[in-house]
């Protein structure tokens, strides 16, 4: 169809999850704890590493990139949904709606890069250890960071900035949020080229970068099980944080993004990404607390610190009361 002669939607309705007020106060409820523990946990993440000089290396570093990205994609999504369970209007223009559709598109393609240079980091520290100083050296983790950006950018948003398709009425979004594959349904007239570009730029951001983690860690293991007994449990360790947030993240992508299209539905899309644009950044943090010993020690020794400045202060406000 012609989209001259359709009406071109210039704000939409999110339909959510439930029309109905108790449902809706029990998630603004989970959500908003949700987004208190990503925040929180994100914040003490960026706080140990900048504090403690003993985590200043490249892999803290990608961890303290990952948790801003975390940060950012939460906070682009949840506060907008707790406000329509609350309001009940769900209703976001098209300036608001393409805003947080770039922003998360610009993260998520970051995000999968830089998994990508962790598990590259992991492999040279491992596999090379003798040449990671200098394959790993600050200069070269800026520009393989900055690099994660740029390639998100040409991959992700370029297209869309090139070929921008005009979305026309009806204006229901059946989603939480603006996702891509949400929206490109309201794409008037032929999405063909819409959903080969989508399909393209997945399989570069996603299904390459995965492939290029799994052969990391392929040379990883079998590095490993040369050495003894006690240095591979140090290298497991390391590891460990990192691969089970590959596999939440690009698991739930990838049973996203390709699977059959004859067999996607909008609550299918809705629940799968709920999990990658609120659980993941709520789970990467706790995964790297709990599983990482540096950050672990780290976060101990800060609040060794602040007991003792505590204590300090109650005994100085008790001196200070005698008199």
């Amino acid at each position: 169809m012609n989209p001259r002669n359709q009406t071109l939607a210039t704000e939409f309705v999110l339909l959510g999850f439930s029309k109905d007020l108790k449902t809706n106060i029990v998630l603004f409820v989970v959500f908003f704890l949700l987004y208190l523990v990503s925040i929180n946990t994100n914040c003490l993440i960026l706080c140990l590493v900048l504090i403690n000089s003993n985590l200043h290396i490249p892999m803290y570093f990608f961890l303290c990139i990952l948790s801003i990205i975390d940060f950012c994609v939460i906070t682009t999504t949840i506060p907008r949904f707790l406000v329509d369970l609350i309001s009940g209007q769900r209703i976001i223009s098209l300036a608001a709606c393409s805003a947080q559709f770039y922003i998360v598109l610009m993260l998520a393609g970051a995000e999968c890069f830089l998994l990508t240079l962790m598990a590259y980091d992991r492999y040279v520290a491992i596999c090379r250890p003798l040449h990671y100083p200098v394959v790993m050296r600050w200069s070269n983790c800026y520009g393989m960071t900055a690099l994660a950006w740029i390639l998100s950018f040409v991959v992700f948003l370029l297209p869309t900035f090139v070929n921008p398709v005009p979305l026309c009425h009806p204006n229901q979004i059946n989603h939480f949020m603006c996702e891509v594959v949400a929206v490109s349904k309201l794409a008037c007239g032929d999405i063909h080229n819409t959903v080969v570009i989508i399909f393209v730029s997945c399989f570069l951001v996603l299904l390459l970068p995965f492939l290029l983690i799994i052969t990391s860690y392929i040379r990883i293991l079998c590095s490993v099980f040369k050495v003894k007994s006690a240095g591979r449990a140090k290298a497991f360790s390391t590891c460990s944080s990192h691969v089970m947030v590959v596999v939440l993240y690009y698991g739930t992508a990838i049973v996203m993004y390709f699977r059959p299209s004859s067999t996607y539905t909008a609550n299918y899309g809705k629940y799968f990404n709920l999990f990658s644009a609120v659980i993941c950044p709520t789970l990467n943090p706790i995964i790297y607390c709990l599983n990482n010993k540096d950050v672990k020690e780290a976060q101990r020794k800060v609040f060794y610190k602040f007991q003792l400045q505590f204590q300090k202060i109650q005994s100085h406000m008790d001196i200070s009361s005698k008199y």
